[in-house]
């Protein structure tokens, strides 16, 4: 099939450097990026031809030049430059901007090269849109309106800096209109982490062609936010890990409890067998297997989850990050621990978030004559025949228009979970770990999160799992509930850092479960916390580090992210908190490093002590964060009805399934989910 791209703008330039660049570790590539953008910007702008300049009958004259001006944007101001005529706006472009890439800002891929083929980000559309029509009433990309604006309201600005009557520049733009009714052997509704991946698996596993709905106007959905880590074991990597005696206790707890049902008992045998080799060897370094993975996942899923499926994702991990590094991937080849892992085998990605695997995807994508990517497109009802198959789906654009696309081989389900549409929270939250949800924040996109896609598939008879497990994650900002602009070891140095509130004190075990985390955090003064970090470790000059989606500590510092100070005295009076009581804290901490057990918490990670500055706060909350509940599939992805027949036609994988995370998700699963049963709902498809 013919790719079919609707952007207008060839060119465009990421103005998110940082982020963009790739890591914080990695400075010269980022001061290369810096410098390659810096002159594209001094290149790149949305011009329309002179001699097409608009001369419109009536219009008050503008004071023909160029004006700047700002406006507040998602992460801060946004800077636009406009060149005007007296008749037209000749040339609109942003300067200066700070947006999430891959959101507001454009998705690059580690060189800095704009990514267009999976949609076109605000800072450069809207310019060019507003240019094309002559007018500041343009539409604004889904998924991105604060930034969209952000560059509207700065260009009305300026345009009343030259003199306009800004009532004679809002003519409405005419709809757009969707593609006609088309077919193909694939069609995959939603273009997130387990979207793409099943889009690219499907071709490579023989599909001619695959067209993939996304309702906002670029692809990437949560996994575009998400910390972008992945678990699997890796023995060369947990060679340099030390198995010390508090991880060596966490093995025998879990091999001595009481099996509840026949797969616990195989598996914890299969584990026990594991443990008596490992310990027969005499190594020194991590144990680690597939089927300890397995254990840890299904114990700490509260037992909940199907173990087929546990099994499925965790047997293959090594297999889905081998692919994932096939086409392109790239991991800093340190091993770590994720906010709620449980366990060091944590790999980070070079690039900032999950920008690392959506440019991947989108790469592979722009690489491919087969695969076509919809934006700004919904799906809104599967198809199905006489016999129940699922043969296509009815698709929808911004403005209403609906096409029906047909698929020859089927259809893959991918649309992600529901933690921002706060009515189906409430409607599920029946498990009685969460109290009233109402009114927590989501770490999540609104725009992605929403459920519609557990709702299509119910509407074609699919049976639902889970539905009542819903995560709460520690790490959202207290602004938002973004889980965005913290430290990098907020999220993989649980190491080497403490949580303490707003007394100064640690109130729970930094290493433990999410829902335990954020249980305790939700009864702590104001429902938040610090994370506190020192110099100490694999310390980073703050003069030089970045946030995990690459803000500089100067900007989250200004912006009240975090809080620094030289010692902890001075950090202390910063926070209003009461420095003996928090130099206690640390003190007692220090000495559970250098014992190597935590007495009042059961802490069982240690890296190092904390004991000199620069010192680093970072005010964070619960939020939710991800709904383990979903449609019923089967290992090979299919989505089962309520009887456990398989819908023919029909498979799903990411957060729109249920039954693999069971009452706790493990922090780094959920793109090892997205990755292992994007891939596997792509040769299902196809089979």
């Amino acid at each position: 099939m013919k790719k079919e791209i609707s952007f207008m703008l060839a060119a465009a330039m990421c103005m998110n450097l940082a982020a963009c660049a790739g890591s914080s570790d990695t400075p010269a590539t980022e001061a290369a990026a810096t410098t390659a953008a810096t002159e594209a910007v001094k290149e790149a702008s949305s011009e329309a031809p002179k001699e097409t300049a608009a001369t419109e009958a009536g219009k008050t004259p503008m004071k023909a030049g160029t004006y700047i001006a700002s406006a507040p944007g998602m992460n801060g101001d946004v800077t636009v430059e406009v060149t005007v005529t007296e008749s037209a706006i000749e040339a609109v472009k942003v300067t200066e901007e700070q947006e999430t890439v891959g959101i507001g800002s454009p998705l690059c891929d580690k060189n800095g090269k704009v990514l267009l083929v999976g949609g076109e980000a605000p800072v450069t559309l809207v310019p060019s849109e507003i240019v094309e029509n002559q007018s500041v009433k343009v539409d604004t990309v889904s998924g991105a309106t604060i930034t969209s604006y952000a560059v509207i309201n700065a260009v009305k600005d300026c345009l009343t800096q030259a003199g306009a009557d800004l009532n004679q520049w809002q003519e409405e733009q005419a709809p757009g209109k969707l593609a006609e009714d088309a077919t193909a052997d694939v069609i995959v509704i939603g273009g997130g982490g387990a979207g793409l991946a099943a889009a690219i698996s499907a071709e490579q596993s023989g599909a001619s062609s695959v067209i993939v709905l996304e309702k906002s106007g670029m692809v990437g959905g949560d996994t575009l936010v998400s910390g972008g880590v992945y678990n699997n074991p890796h023995e060369e990597l947990q060679s340099q890990v030390e198995m010390t005696d508090s991880l060596k206790a966490v093995v025998e707890a879990a091999l001595a409890e009481e099996p509840v049902n026949d797969d616990h008992r195989e598996l914890q045998a299969e584990v026990k067998k594991q443990w008596d080799e490992y310990l027969a060897s005499g190594k020194t370094s991590l144990f680690d297997s597939p089927q300890w993975f397995a254990l840890q996942t299904w114990i700490n899923g509260d037992k909940v989850g199907n173990m087929d499926l546990v099994k499925t994702m965790t047997y293959n991990a090594m297999d889905g990050f081998e692919w994932i590094q096939s086409i392109g991937m790239e991991y800093t080849g340190v091993m770590g621990q994720a906010a709620g892992a449980l366990w060091q085998r944590t790999h980070s990605s070079v690039m900032n978030m999950g920008t690392g695997m959506i440019s991947t995807y989108v790469q592979n994508v722009e690489a491919s004559d087969k695969i076509t990517i919809m934006t700004n497109v919904s799906g809104k009802e599967l198809i199905q025949d006489s016999t129940g198959k699922v043969t296509g789906v009815v698709a929808e654009d911004k403005f209403g228009n609906r096409c029906t696309l047909s698929a020859n081989m089927g259809v893959v389900l991918a649309t992600g979970g529901f933690a921002a549409n706060s009515k189906m929270v409430q409607e599920y939250n029946t498990s009685g770990k969460w109290d009233d949800l109402s009114k927590v924040m989501t770490t999540n996109r609104y725009s992605s999160s929403q459920g519609d896609g557990i709702s299509m598939a119910v509407a074609a008879g699919a049976s639902l799992t889970d539905m009542d497990q819903i995560q709460l994650l520690y790490l959202g900002n207290v602004k938002d509930g973004s889980m965005t602009k913290y430290p990098p070891r907020c999220l993989t140095g649980t190491n080497q850092v403490i949580f303490i509130n707003k007394e100064g004190k640690r109130f729970v075990q930094e290493d433990g479960r999410r829902d335990q985390i954020c249980l305790a955090v939700l009864q702590q003064p104001d429902s938040m916390y610090y994370i506190l970090e020192s110099g100490d470790g694999d310390y980073v000059d703050l003069d030089q580090a970045v946030s995990g989606d690459g803000f500089d500590f100067k900007y989250l510092e200004e912006n009240g992210f975090i809080v620094t100070g030289e010692t902890l005295e001075e950090l202390a009076e910063k926070l209003d908190m009461d420095y003996e009581t928090l130099q206690a804290t640390v003190d007692t901490f220090n000495k559970d490093v250098e014992a190597g057990k935590d007495e009042e918490f059961g802490r069982a990670l240690f890296y190092c002590g904390l004991e000199k500055g620069p010192w680093v706060a970072t005010a964070r909350t619960a939020c939710i964060h991800h709904t383990m509940g979903g449609v019923t599939i089967d290992t090979e992805g299919h989505v089962l009805a309520e009887d456990g027949t398989v819908i023919p036609g029909l498979v799903a994988a990411g957060e729109v399934t249920g039954g693999i995370h069971g009452g706790n998700r493990l922090g780094g699963n959920a793109i090892v989910d997205t990755v292992v049963f994007g891939k596997i709902a792509g040769e299902t498809v196809t089979k």
